[in-house]
């Protein structure tokens, strides 16, 4: 799980404030890079515009997960990032799930921040995926939900008896 935009913005480092290349009909992206190409797949990672992904959710983009990821790679606050994520959580589409799975890893790593929502539409998924894992690692203990300290205590334990001199 790494990225070169999203391990610079980790340590502070972000884009160039400007106005950027949007189009009127909200396809484009804050960063100069132009409208996302849905049917290519080119720039859907580098969108930064909630709106933008907003708008392919309700235009039942197939793709809409990879623009998710990329929203969580390169926008700033992550209380835009995590409805957006809640939305391909709870998508009917299986990749879009996972899609927003390691978006989810990517605003805890990147922000050590979740939201209650994203919990909620997580704990329905497959227990050692990549949110959970970086959840975990990232976010303060305290802000995480029971279930999600009885599976990586339940881990560490298995783990610890497996190689109990290490």
């Amino acid at each position: 799980m790494g990225g070169g935009d999203g391990e610079a913005r980790a340590a502070g480092a972000g884009p160039a404030e400007g106005a950027g290349t949007g189009t009127a009909d909200g396809t484009g992206t804050a960063d100069g890079a132009g409208a996302p190409d849905w049917r290519g797949r080119s720039n859907l990672l580098g969108v930064d515009r909630p709106d933008v992904v907003l708008a392919a959710f309700e235009r039942g983009e197939p793709r809409v997960g990879e623009a998710v990821i990329g929203l969580a790679l390169n926008h700033d606050d992550p209380a835009a990032v995590l409805p957006m994520v809640a939305r391909a959580l709870e998508s009917a589409d299986r990749e879009i799930r996972r899609q927003g799975v390691i978006a989810l890893a990517h605003v805890a790593r990147l922000h050590r921040t979740v939201d209650r929502r994203c919990l909620e539409l997580l704990r329905r998924c497959p227990r050692g995926n990549e949110a959970d894992d970086d959840l975990w690692s990232f976010v303060p203990h305290r802000e995480l939900p029971p279930w999600l300290w009885r599976h990586h205590l339940r881990e560490r334990l298995v783990d610890r008896l497996r190689r109990p001199f290490d």
